[in-house]
């Protein structure tokens, strides 16, 4: 039998509308804007920013950022749509399951655990670090760190604590509902828009315009010479580096079975978060330009860019630096939530599916929240935030992601050949050139990827082709149905 067997369309739809049985439909337009937003808004506005304005654009990462906007948009309009006429849990691997076939959907299902199992461990790792920075290093070098890691005073990490600590009640909030998670999660997205917000109106008094001349860097500055990194090939560049502060809107997608109007709320939820996130980070990179030179975050504000700035030239503003720190542990908190959340919804339908265990689709009798799967995921995420430095990971969620939205940009024009007539509540525009285009800037974020993240990803993906052969394949419901 073919490794490329589609599941019908009508099937999976049927799937969705069995509410009676699968999971809550407790979800609005608003919450799942607030899940994008709780996504996509973490390190990326307080770190790279910075990184891209020092390394590439200059002040010009302003445009860098609309630029990564633009080519995430075009994953996003192909999101939408699927999203909207096949509103079930598992995003980018329901889709591929559709329009590519089983062994295609297995890829991207087990590229996926990169993206929100990886992110989930490394974002928890740099929360722990922000929390001890918070709280004036109180927690010993050895309580917060990896085994593999040493101090300057040559204390050795023994295991983090504090990762793990987030870990575990993030979890524990998963567990007990999709609705309190999503509560929690708004909350949290309140506090962090409200401290950005804050600092772009306090910062825009002290923006000094002469730091906006020269827009982008000079070719003739040294460690610049490199077509990416000065002029409006420096904007590229920066594009570049800002495209992942914007990981996390797909996340949205797999909270597609749990959204009471899947037909209206999912695109409003994608797209909404995008472009939200889109105005808050170019109003940010704006005034952060423009009340500190860029060629400061090269050096002595290099590392805690934001409070670097707020301290040096906003006088009588230190308490905005404390603020920003809790936004950045908020930031972190949300996202950590919402990638929890999306892995174990994708192990959920490939649960459903057959081909990982039934133990990762198993309901909560009174939440009905996928609980195994969320205890197991804490174990995995757990060793790897406990015990695993988070350099490692961090590359690898890329990866996971940019190939997602490669497949899913792909899978929508397939499903506009094969299946013209199907109902979309919500249409991607200018087919196949928006997804085309989509395949294309995606791409090229993955080739330019170190050697070492590609190969390390080439490992993961043959270890996944390894358990699809040995066990999911054998096991595969919709395989066993033709086979009758």
């Amino acid at each position: 039998m073919s490794l490329f067997i589609k599941k019908p369309l009508e099937q999976l739809m049927t799937q969705s509308s069995d509410s009676s049985k699968g999971l809550k439909r407790t979800l609005g337009a608003g919450n799942l804007i607030a899940l994008g937003i709780g996504a996509i808004i973490g390190a990326g506005l307080f770190v790279r920013t910075a990184a891209a304005a020092s390394e590439a654009a200059g002040p010009a990462v302003v445009v860098s950022f609309i630029v990564a906007a633009v080519g995430c948009a075009f994953a996003g309009l192909c999101y939408a749509e699927f999203a909207s006429m096949i509103p079930i849990a598992g995003s980018a691997y329901a889709y591929a399951y559709v329009t590519m076939g089983e062994f295609m959907a297995w890829i991207i299902g087990w590229a996926l655990v990169l993206e929100y199992a990886l992110a989930s461990a490394t974002v928890s790792i740099a929360w722990s670090e922000y929390l001890n920075n918070l709280l004036g290093g109180v927690i010993p070098y050895e309580w917060c760190h990896s085994p593999f890691e040493a101090g300057l005073n040559g204390a050795t990490g023994i295991v983090n604590l504090p990762a793990l600590f987030i870990l575990v009640i993030l979890t524990l909030v998963l567990i007990r509902g999709t609705q309190e998670s999503a509560r929690l999660n708004a909350v949290i997205v309140f506090v962090k828009v409200a401290i950005v917000l804050v600092f772009i109106v306090i910062g825009w008094g002290f923006i000094n315009e002469a730091n906006y001349t020269p827009f982008t860097i000079p070719q003739s500055l040294p460690d610049h010479d490199s077509w990416n990194r000065h002029g409006w090939g420096g904007v590229l560049g920066g594009a570049g580096i800002v495209f992942f502060a914007f990981i996390g809107f797909d996340a949205v997608s797999t909270a597609a079975q749990e959204a009471k109007n899947p037909k209206r709320d999912m695109p409003i939820g994608i797209l909404g978060s995008l472009v939200i996130c889109t105005i808050l980070y170019v109003l940010f990179s704006y005034v952060l330009t423009g009340v500190a030179n860029y060629e400061d975050f090269k050096t002595a504000g290099k590392e805690a860019s934001v409070a670097f700035a707020i301290n040096t030239y906003m006088p009588g503003y230190e308490w905005l630096g404390t603020l920003v720190t809790i936004a950045i542990l908020a930031g972190f908190s949300s996202v950590i939530l919402v990638m929890l959340m999306g892995q174990s919804r994708v192990f959920y339908s490939m649960s459903k599916d057959g081909l990982v265990p039934k133990v990762f689709s198993e309901l909560h009798p009174k939440f009905r929240t996928p609980f195994k799967s969320n205890a197991l995921l804490l174990i995995f995420v757990g060793l790897f935030a406990g015990f695993v430095p988070g350099s490692i990971a961090g590359d690898l969620t890329s990866f996971g992601t940019l190939f997602a939205f490669v497949l899913v940009c792909a899978g929508i024009w397939v499903l506009r050949v094969k299946n013209p007539t199907a109902v979309r509540p919500f249409k991607t525009p200018l087919v196949p050139l928006v997804p085309i285009l989509g395949m294309v800037v995606c791409s090229s974020m993955i080739f330019s990827l170190g050697k070492d993240t590609l190969v390390s990803a080439i490992l993961w993906m043959v270890a996944g082709l390894f358990i699809y052969f040995l066990y999911s394949k054998k096991n595969s419901i919709l395989r066993k149905e033709i086979q009758q």
